[in-house]
């Protein structure tokens, strides 16, 4: 039995080093080895009289919680049988795709369930581009750039680019395509460290369940827009107040000759627009505090339920459905962008906002709040630290190049965030000239963007309901495409956290279901009178800077210096063919870890207690409410740390042995590197009980 498992591993290693640029005479030997082995054993461990795209290997249950290694069940399970690979023995490289191992439990052999991949790659692309450009690159991106010095703010923002963004975002898509696994089960490659996927799952959890009311606004807007006098256009509606002014014409407050126009500043100060009042008491009906949520906004609860079955619908079905529809998700707001570019800068007043967005500013560069800003974008809308790149990467082929793509993924989403700039500053700019105020006075970042400032902006332009449709739809595709994948990388470790005997058992169509099911109740709270307070509760804290800054740093820690960053460049180069710059290394090694630090201290430091519109300060049970959604990823991963040491048996040493042993997936073996496959020859006359190096 023993030889034949040996020939049976001669022709594995064979048929792998074939692309594996090990030279031709080592592959001659391997091959006389397993020609020259008994017709017999060949025929036992071969079967080329059937085609199939399964084969079997002879392990495993898992061994216990303390390795997350695996085992036979017992001293006295027979022996395992051998390899089956069910596969032409003179099929050429390109055959390599039908040695898929079947995942096995204790010592029972059962077809496993073959993990999905994209159809297409640019499937991966597209998807990657909605999830990563999003709201935050068109409402925060723009306002940060003219705030800390115009054009100056590019340096800073291109510098952590190359030394956080990318090499942040290459490891988490590289880490899902060498272990075929989401957001939690990518790091078994360090199972100690596994929390770092519960953390990720808390907080992409947490951002679906409070971005959708972004789209569900976005939604709202969008249908009272098909109007022949946009509601928030004018006073004398029902939700109006006596304050409500149409007229802000504040280079003629200081004039009072100028036309009809008697008005003093001070009168004006009082007054209120219908933009806001719109927006605060027709969309929100906002209340006093977050103690008062008073009732269901029915409307409001429609947008949202029609949004999350839209969600449902587009993913229910796996990557293959996702894949179709974000296509015209990622596409059609550059199209929208560049049709509002178009208008924008046919405005009077456009070519003064794009200038205020762009003049540069020197004196920021010393000012430590403009680095902060910089770094805190960048891990914002590169979409680091939730799982869902990780997640996205899962769905690839295994020797897809994951380093072109992450550095080509990067460079469409900084653009696209300074190609936004101009976009909104045209539009903000033509809004500061026709109510003869400085630009400064109207820009506006975040939901003040969306539904105040541009909404504004639109009833000023000719046809307006024309503009503002499109604008909100763009906000509604926007959104979409970033939510879908969200999920998908939320569910993803879902059922990667389901045991292997389950899969079968579990439709994913239900997993999806209850998912969005819960996320929508939890949204009940958000579509009530106070529901803004809590909607801000969840931004500021769940999914805030610290918490993505604290992901960051420990995904780096752990892939650079407990697995080892020459080890995981040496399984980069295994699935892509070269070894990426060793600045990349670097990078993970000392100075991405020391930029999530340095940001990480700055925000602790200079934290500042949450307040809305700058008025309403929230009371102290609010705000632990708040650390409490904050720590609820970031606990994870020291508690299961603790958790894992505390579980496993032996010595400190032996258990951080054990602890950090990968646990490969069925796929490693079709892809042993020629190292790795001469370890396991070598083995097979080693001691029974004589420990592997790694656990399969």
């Amino acid at each position: 039995m023993e030889e034949e498992a040996r020939n049976c591993r001669s022709w594995l290693i064979h048929k792998r080093t074939q692309s594996a640029g090990v030279t031709q005479r080592v592959r001659q030997h391997l091959w006389r080895t397993w020609k020259g082995s008994p017709s017999g054993s060949r025929t036992s461990c071969f079967q080329p009289s059937s085609v199939s795209s399964e084969a079997t290997v002879p392990i495993v249950e898992p061994a216990d919680s303390c390795t997350g290694g695996y085992r036979c069940p017992g001293s006295d399970a027979p022996e395992p049988e051998p390899v089956e690979l069910v596969v032409d023995p003179e099929s050429g490289p390109e055959d390599k795709s039908v040695l898929t191992p079947l995942v096995t439990n204790g010592c029972i052999k059962y077809p496993g369930v073959e993990r999905e991949t994209w159809t297409r790659q640019m499937d991966f692309i597209m998807s990657c581009v909605g999830f990563a450009v999003g709201l935050g690159n068109i409402w925060r991106f723009p306002y940060l750039c003219y705030k800390n010095g115009g054009g100056v703010f590019l340096i800073p923002y291109l510098l952590i680019v190359l030394v956080g963004g990318i090499p942040v975002f290459f490891l988490e898509i590289a880490l899902g395509q060498f272990m075929k696994q989401g957001g939690v089960g990518a790091w078994n490659i360090a199972p100690l460290f596994k929390g770092l996927g519960f953390a990720s799952m808390v907080i992409v959890f947490f951002c679906n369940t409070y971005y959708i009311m972004v789209l569900a606004w976005g939604l709202y807007y969008l249908v009272h827009s098909f109007t022949n006098n946009l509601p928030w256009a004018t006073c004398g509606n029902s939700w109006n107040t006596p304050e409500c002014t149409e007229d802000f014409r504040h280079s003629l407050c200081y004039n009072r000759t100028a036309g009809n126009f008697t008005a003093g500043c001070h009168e004006l100060a009082n007054k209120r627009s219908p933009i806001v009042e719109f927006w605060e008491r027709r969309v929100l009906r906002i209340s006093d505090g977050i103690d008062q949520l008073g009732t269901i906004h029915w409307q409001m609860l429609l947008c949202v339920l029609a949004t999350w079955i839209i969600v449902y619908f587009c993913i229910w079905k796996g990557v293959k459905s996702t894949g179709k529809v974000v296509y015209f998700t990622a596409l059609f707001p550059y199209l929208v962008l560049v049709i509002l570019l178009a208008h924008g800068v046919s405005l009077p007043g456009a070519l003064d906002g794009i200038i205020y967005y762009l003049k540069p500013d020197w004196s920021k560069l010393g000012e430590a709040q403009v680095w902060i800003d910089a770094g805190t974008q960048i891990f914002f809308s590169y979409a680091i630290g939730l799982g869902a790149l990780t997640a996205l990467g899962s769905y690839n082929r295994f020797h897809n190049n994951c380093y072109r793509d992450a550095y080509l993924l990067a460079l469409i989403n900084s653009t696209t965030s300074f190609f936004s700039g101009f976009v909104v500053f045209s539009v903000l700019g033509f809004m500061a000239s026709e109510q003869g105020v400085d630009i400064s006075k109207v820009a506006e970042s975040g939901p003040g963007l969306a539904f105040i400032a541009y909404p504004k902006a639109v009833t000023l332009m000719p046809v307006a309901p024309l503009w503002a449709a499109l604008f909100f739809f763009m906000l509604l595709v926007l959104g979409l495409d970033s939510q879908f994948v969200g999920v998908e990388g939320f569910i993803t470790g879902i059922l990667d956290l389901i045991p292997t005997s389950m899969v079968g058992g579990v439709r994913r169509e239900v997993v999806v279901a209850i998912c969005c099911l819960v996320c929508f109740i939890i949204d009940l709270s958000m579509v009530t009178n106070g529901g803004m307070y809590i909607f801000q509760l969840f931004d500021y804290y769940s999914a805030s800077g610290i918490t993505l800054l604290w992901q960051a740093f420990w995904e780096c820690v752990v892939v650079a210096w407990v697995y080892g960053a020459d080890r995981f460049v040496s399984d980069i180069a295994w699935m892509i063919g070269y070894r990426p710059l060793p600045w990349i290394k670097w990078c993970w090694l000392f100075i991405t870890p020391s930029v999530c630090v340095g940001i990480f201290l700055f925000h602790v430091v200079n934290y500042k207690p949450l307040n809305y519109n700058k008025t309403y300060v929230y009371p102290w049970w609010a705000e632990a409410l708040g650390w409490a959604l904050a720590l609820a990823s970031m606990v994870c991963i020291p508690a299961t740390v603790v958790i894992k040491l505390l579980c496993c048996q032996g010595s400190l040493r032996e258990r951080w042995q054990h602890l950090t042993t990968p646990v490969w997936g069925a796929h490693h073996l079709q892809y042993l590197t020629m190292e790795t496959s001469l370890k396991y020859l070598a083995a097979d006359g080693a001691p029974q009980g004589k420990q592997k190096e790694t656990t399969i």
